[in-house]
């Protein structure tokens, strides 16, 4: 009888996780509370309405249809019943012999529920649709909206300069020189402000001086204010207040800042450490066990090289699903001893806007045209389906020769929607 694998989460590291584990004598079963995997880099070309959804989402049955050793079940998680060997469902109960967490990370509010509430975070397509949507919805607002109303509804704050916070901040300033002006030619877009806030006193905090130095250089000479060295306070939905008692008014605060694992319930709490990390061994297995793995952004591996763990990024959750892919065709042939995971940077980037990004390489680093060319190249060749590539790479081509896309269309969801999405039944009409 085939040993059963359960696989929680169908990002980087689940989905590789399932590729590699399928073909050695296991029955797989990949758990994920959306039908499809998503490409998370690109998410904010989807809020800024550069791409649609479609182009970065991947169905898993698609990509498991000829694989009749995965099964794709969409549930969303309760409870890991470890000493039982059970996943709880909403849908049911999945036993395993061998359980693979690659639950990914979601927004950090660092306990302020004003932030949660009334911020908008980019950690899913879901999310990604409604910041489009709020964006979009903003600009028809200002055409009508009273003079004492204007400042709020045009100031834009994107808070947290990391990689993402850079991008989107970038993406907003391209879309007010290039696109917004064609769109809206009656409207005054001297007020529309975007305004890029970090804690620390560069962007891209972990990246090299140059490239920090270069990615501020281009936000300026863009547009964007850079709020260096400053930390959000609160934010009550209209005004963001800052810790040094400056405030911004806005309608719009779009949560970059920082993200924390999902960790399952039933996960014992001596087992979670900074950042709601899991703490796993040199083989991605849970401490004092030997059935259960972590993979990817959930995963907190301490090493001579990554003495802090490693960082949160795609690269890394798609080399852990590797190895962990040969460990367990290892174990399905009796090997007690495993390889250990090893990982050597191979680099980061960031773009920020046309001819505009950096890339820090282990041996050197460069900026510029070559940069964004190399940025839009990798970004390309990890999307999954040539089909996706295609559309991709054709929205990427007009919007480099025009400026323009032709993607921007407000889709709201009906309240029949919201119900199917929430499990609710859907009210009738007494009669």
């Amino acid at each position: 009888m085939r040993k059963k694998v359960v696989i929680l989460g169908a990002g980087f590291a689940g989905l590789q996780a399932a590729r590699h584990i399928r073909s050695h004598g296991y029955e797989v079963t990949l758990i994920d509370q959306y039908n499809f995997h998503q490409f998370q880099p690109l998410f904010y070309q989807v809020a800024t309405a550069r791409l649609e959804p479609s182009a970065i989402s991947f169905p898993l049955r698609k990509v498991f249809q000829n694989d009749s050793g995965v099964h794709v079940r969409i549930a969303k998680v309760k409870e890991v019943n470890l000493p039982k060997k059970q996943v709880i469902t909403a849908e049911g109960n999945f036993s395993y012999d061998y359980l693979v967490i690659a639950t990914g990370c979601t927004s950090n509010f660092f306990g302020n529920k004003n932030f949660e509430r009334y911020a908008f975070p980019m950690k899913s397509t879901d999310e990604a649709i409604a910041l489009r949507n709020r964006i979009l919805l903003n600009f028809e607002d200002a055409l009508s909206a009273p003079p004492d109303e204007l400042e709020e509804i045009m100031n834009i704050v994107v808070v947290g300069g990391g990689p993402t916070g850079v991008e989107l901040a970038g993406s907003l300033a391209e879309m007010k020189a290039n696109v917004l002006p064609k769109d809206y030619p009656d409207m005054d877009l001297s007020g529309l402000k975007i305004y890029l806030i970090e804690s620390m006193e560069h962007t891209l905090q972990n990246m090299s001086p140059a490239s920090q130095d270069k990615s501020q250089q281009y936000l300026e000479k863009m547009g964007v204010q850079l709020r260096l060295g400053a930390v959000v306070q609160d934010y009550d939905g209209k005004v963001l207040t800052l810790k040094n008692g400056n405030t911004i008014k806005t309608r719009n605060m779009i949560w970059t800042a920082g993200v924390m694992a999902n960790v399952p319930q039933g996960i014992p709490p001596e087992m979670i450490v900074k950042g709601n990390r899991i703490k796993v061994d040199i083989y991605n297995r849970l401490v004092d066990t030997e059935c259960v793995f972590a993979i990817g952004d959930v995963a907190y591996m301490e090493n001579k090289d990554f003495p802090k763990g490693h960082a949160q990024l795609a690269n890394v959750a798609i080399k852990q699903a590797k190895n962990l892919g040969k460990n367990m065709k290892r174990i399905a042939h009796g090997k007690k001893k495993l390889c250990a995971f090893e990982y050597m940077n191979p680099g980061t980037m960031a773009t920020i806007g046309k001819h505009k990004a950096v890339v820090d390489l282990p041996f050197m680093s460069f900026q510029g045209r070559l940069a964004w060319f190399t940025w839009m190249f990798l970004h390309l060749m990890l999307i999954l389906s040539v089909k996706s590539k295609l559309m991709i790479f054709i929205n990427w081509a007009i919007s480099y020769f025009t400026n323009d896309t032709t993607l921007r269309l407000i889709l709201l969801p009906t309240q029949k929607e919201i119900e199917l999405t929430e499990h609710e039944p859907i009210p009738t009409e007494n009669k």
